[in-house]
Formats: C-alpha cells, sequence, structure tokens
C-alpha cells in the first residue's frame, strides 16, 4: 500500500520498507519475545511498586526473590 494519500503513514510504510526481512519473520516465524517481554514488565512493576521508598539492593533483591 502506498501512502502518498495518507501523508501521516509515510514514516510507517518507509519504515517497514527498510525492515522488510524482520516483518516478515515476526509475521511468519513461531519465535517471539513474549517470555522476555513478560519478565520485562514484571520489573517494572516491582519497580514502580517500590519507587520512593526503597533502594536498588532492595529492588534487586525483590526481583530476585520474585522469580
Amino acid at each position: 500500500m502506498e501512502a502518498d494519500d495518507l501523508p501521516e503513514l509515510r514514516g510507517l510504510v518507509a519504515g517497514m520498507r527498510r525492515d522488510l526481512p524482520a516483518v516478515i519473520n515476526g509475521l511468519t516465524l513461531e519465535h517471539n519475545s513474549g517470555a522476555v517481554e513478560g519478565n520485562v514488565t514484571h520489573v517494572k512493576l516491582l519497580k514502580r511498586d517500590g519507587y520512593g521508598r526503597a533502594n536498588f539492593d532492595l529492588l534487586r533483591a525483590h526481583i530476585l526473590i520474585a522469580a
């Protein structure tokens, strides 16, 4: 699809064309980074919960215990 009639999509289309092999692999291969993304989300949740109350050492311990 050409984005000439929708200027908002020009950047998206250009990026998808630049990364076409990655886009095709993402849509066709069964491999994904779901487990990694889930762990990142969990760590961010723990970090938000301790915001302003804990230092890095306590956050690290909490992450290791939760794993």
